[in-house]
C-alpha cells in the first residue's frame, strides 16, 4: 500500500509540474517576445522596466523554476528538492497575500499616483517613440481617449483616439473594466492560490511517504 501510494503521488506531482513547466514556457516566451518588439513601449518613465515584456519573463522564469523543481523533486523522489519546491510555493504564497493587503490598504495612493504618471507620460507623446506606441496600443484596444477625457490633449488629439465626442478617458475606462471583470479575477486568483497550497500539501505529503517506505524497507 504504502509503494502503490507513493507511486501514484510521484507521477501526480510530476505531470502537474510538467504542466505548469510548459505554460511557464509559454509566458517566457511571449514576454521575450514582446520585449523584442516592444509594441507596448513605456508609460510610466519612473518605473522603465515595469513593462508587459518584463512582467510576463520573470513570471515566467519564476514558474518554469518552481515547476522544474516540482518534477525533479518528484520523480527522482528527492527529498532536498520537494523541500525547496515547497519552500519556493510558500514564499510565492506569501508574496500574494502581502501583495493583495498592500493594494487593498493603499488603493487610494496608488490609483493617484497611476494617474499622475499617465498624465506625465501624455507630454511626452510627441517626444518619445515609445510612450507614442503604448497611448497608441492603449487607446485602440479599450476605446478610449486621454487619462480622463480628450480635454488631457493639449497639443492634439491622436489619431488612436475613437472619433467619439462622448468617449471616455483611458483611467476610467481601466477601471471599469476591472470592477466589471471582479468577479472573475478574484476566482482566477483564488483558483491560483489553491493549487500552489495543493502542490505544497503534495510535496510535504510525498515527502513523508518517501520516510516511511525508506523506513519500512528498512534503508
Amino acid at each position: 500500500m504504502g509503494m502503490s501510494t507513493l507511486k501514484l503521488l510521484k507521477y501526480v506531482l510530476f505531470f502537474f509540474n510538467l504542466l505548469f513547466w510548459f505554460c511557464g514556457c509559454c509566458i517566457l516566451g511571449f514576454g521575450i517576445y514582446l520585449l523584442i518588439h516592444n509594441n507596448l513601449g513605456v508609460l510610466f518613465h519612473k518605473l522603465p522596466f515595469l513593462t508587459l515584456g518584463n512582467v510576463l519573463i520573470i513570471v515566467g522564469t519564476i514558474i518554469m523554476v518552481v515547476a522544474f523543481l516540482g518534477c525533479m523533486g518528484s520523480i527522482k523522489e528527492n527529498k532536498c528538492l520537494l523541500m525547496s519546491f515547497f519552500v519556493l510555493l510558500l514564499i510565492i504564497l506569501l508574496a500574494e497575500v502581502t501583495l493583495a493587503i498592500l493594494l487593498f490598504v493603499y488603493e487610494q495612493k496608488l490609483s493617484k499616483y497611476v494617474a499622475e504618471g499617465l498624465t506625465e507620460s501624455i507630454h511626452r507623446y510627441h517626444s518619445d517613440n515609445s510612450t507614442k506606441m503604448a497611448w497608441d496600443f492603449i487607446q485602440s484596444y479599450l476605446h478610449c481617449c486621454g487619462v480622463n477625457s480628450t480635454n488631457d490633449w493639449t497639443h492634439g488629439i491622436p489619431e488612436s483616439c475613437p472619433q467619439d465626442e462622448h468617449v471616455k478617458g483611458c483611467y476610467v475606462k481601466a477601471q471599469q473594466w476591472f470592477h466589471s471583470n471582479f468577479l472573475y479575477i478574484g476566482i482566477i486568483t483564488i483558483c491560483v492560490c489553491v493549487i500552489q497550497v495543493l502542490g505544497m500539501s503534495f510535496a510535504l505529503t510525498l515527502n513523508c511517504q518517501i520516510d516511511k517506505t525508506t523506513q519500512a524497507l528498512g534503508l
